[in-house]
């Protein structure tokens, strides 16, 4: 899925248009050079839930190297996860330590999967 921006937009873009809980999204692909591409825009769900994500992805190396998830209903950010903040971790059982900070909403804990090639946070929806 990685191989290409082309793989990539049509991977995601399938994604999006078939499954039944997305109302409507503004996620855009594009290239930022010959092997650099950028996924950004927001995925809006029933009860007034939207996704915000970002993500810059190497197809040379057939990563995910940059990512930032926000997820909101109406005016309240509920979670969010972005890998770049550096602000202190709290203490979580070890499987769910890493160098990345998370906010967490009651005892909903959003993280990437452990050992992932490319990151994916799990939202308790």
């Amino acid at each position: 899925m990685l191989s290409s921006i082309e793989a990539y937009s049509q991977a995601i873009y399938a994604a999006l248009d078939s499954a039944a809980f997305v109302r409507r999204h503004t996620v855009r692909i594009y290239s930022r050079g010959a092997w650099i591409g950028v996924l950004e825009g927001q995925i809006e769900f029933d009860q007034r839930l939207v996704l915000r994500v970002f993500e810059r992805m190497d197809f040379a190396r057939q990563r995910i190297m940059v990512y930032s998830y926000e997820v909101w209903q109406g005016q309240q950010q509920l979670y969010w996860y972005d890998p770049r903040n550096i602000l202190p971790m709290p203490v979580w059982p070890v499987a769910f330590r890493t160098t990345s900070t998370f906010r967490l909403t009651s005892s909903t804990i959003v993280s990437p999967r452990p050992n992932s090639p490319s990151p994916v946070p799990t939202f308790p929806f």
